[in-house]
């Protein structure tokens, strides 16, 4: 993959992340609750270790990005929040 794709390609996965933050951003409280929750159990990697990720096993990239991805789209609802409240 060329850079100039994979700087695509990145880009639109932060247009993705950002817009997904804002749509659970601004459901009800009611509705909002239980996707950030969900979000919440996904943020840190489940792989039966102690500390989560310190030994790295083979196939587990895959599953790290995944978890990371979660934890910054939980991060950017929560900032957007945040800016909510300061607004209103």
């Amino acid at each position: 993959m060329t850079d100039d794709a994979l700087a695509t390609l990145e880009a639109r996965l932060v247009a993705q992340r950002r817009l997904l933050a804002r749509l659970v951003a601004a459901l009800d409280p009611e509705a909002r609750q239980p996707v950030m929750d969900w979000l919440s159990a996904r943020e840190t990697l489940r792989d039966g270790q102690e500390d989560p990720g310190a030994v790295p096993a083979e196939g587990m990239g895959q599953a790290l990005a995944v978890s990371d991805e979660f934890r910054m789209i939980l991060r950017l609802t929560r900032d957007r929040l945040h800016e909510i409240d300061q607004q209103a």
